[in-house]
């Protein structure tokens, strides 16, 4: 999930404005996040999964 959707529950404004200590301290938070920090567990269970298989593929091509 992107911050810019979220609501702050200490001021009630979007925490992609900042305009509160909390808003700004879990936007900094998210920021920080590396690339795949956003996606969801299933997500990146999928993503593992087509590696591999790729990787299968490249080495059954090679022995071929």
């Amino acid at each position: 999930m992107t911050y810019d959707r979220l609501v702050c529950a200490n001021c009630a404004a979007p925490v992609s404005e900042g305009r509160c200590p909390v808003c700004r301290a879990n936007r900094e938070r998210l920021q920080q996040q590396g690339p795949l920090g956003g996606l969801s567990p299933t997500a990146l269970l999928t993503l593992l999964v087509v590696l591999i298989a790729a990787m299968a593929l490249l080495a059954a091509y090679r022995t071929a």
